[in-house]
């Protein structure tokens, strides 16, 4: 970053509020400077909008760093679709015991993602891959996850196929989600228990240490086959997930073009 990246713009971004230091703990100046980036070369490189950055620390770092509360403790994380390192940088510094690995499709937005890391000292348990999901959980060189968040990624079902492939067995999918995720999760529940998502519920992370507590949809990778699994032979375990992603992802497709009057294989008309 140059020097003018680095500086921030005076009153660019409020005070950390009260809930910062206790959310972040000895890592407050790491949050306090990552705002601050945003704030400044975020903004300038198109990443964050530039009506945002009064808002930085409520809507963006502290509804990002409340996700903690879900996260087993030990855990390996994803952030698929990164972005501005959005949740996964301040699920980092809020939880020294997690490793994180911020997934994002775009190079320049890699760029940035590979500075703050640096800048941050996160090198240790952070890493920047550029990639796009599902892709990044097919293939000999696809890892597997305990843990992956997103944040406004996908229509729930849509972002079910997309991670399964990319969790362990027992694995979490963590999906922030707004106001209507009851609904949301009402269309979806079906398709999630096709593809292999039991239990599937809801958790509101920051209750009564934030302003507007953070809405997650938690979903666990069934360690069972799933109802489209069954039947279907034996086989390699993980080319099996490959194709069960894709399988999924293109039932998803064809079920918005023919509407919900005519349900996908395996999913009910009351879902």
């Amino acid at each position: 970053m140059t020097d003018a990246d680095q500086t921030p713009r005076a009153g660019a971004v409020p005070p950390a509020p009260p809930a910062a230091a206790e959310l972040f703990g000895p890592r407050l100046a790491d949050a306090i400077r990552f705002t601050e980036l945003l704030a400044t070369a975020g903004v300038e490189r198109g990443l964050i909008g530039p009506r945002e950055t009064e808002r930085l620390w409520e809507r963006h770092v502290l509804n990002c760093a409340v996700l903690a509360e879900a996260v087993p403790a030990d855990a390996d994380a994803v952030d698929v679709g990164s972005g501005a390192g959005l949740p996964g940088i301040p699920l980092a510094l809020a939880r020294s015991d997690v490793r994180v690995e911020l997934l994002e499709p775009m190079e320049r937005r890699c760029r940035f993602l590979q500075e703050v890391v640096a800048e941050l000292r996160l090198a240790d348990r952070v890493s920047v891959r550029r990639g796009r999901a599902p892709d990044a959980g097919i293939g000999p060189d696809s890892r597997r996850f305990g843990v992956a968040v997103a944040r406004a990624v996908a229509p729930l079902e849509r972002l079910g196929a997309i991670l399964l492939p990319m969790l362990q067995p027992g694995g979490v999918m963590l999906a922030m989600r707004g106001s209507r995720i009851l609904e949301e999760l009402q269309d979806a529940r079906g398709s999630l228990g096709t593809q292999g998502w039991h239990p599937v519920d809801v958790v509101v992370c920051g209750e009564g240490r934030v302003a507007e507590p953070t809405r997650v949809l938690r979903a666990v990778r069934s360690s069972q086959p799933s109802r489209a699994e069954k039947g279907k032979g034996r086989g390699d375990g993980e080319r099996h997930d490959d194709r069960q992603a894709r399988r999924t992802a293109w039932d998803s497709r064809r079920s918005r073009e023919v509407g919900r009057d005519q349900p996908t294989r395996g999913q009910s008309r009351s879902t």
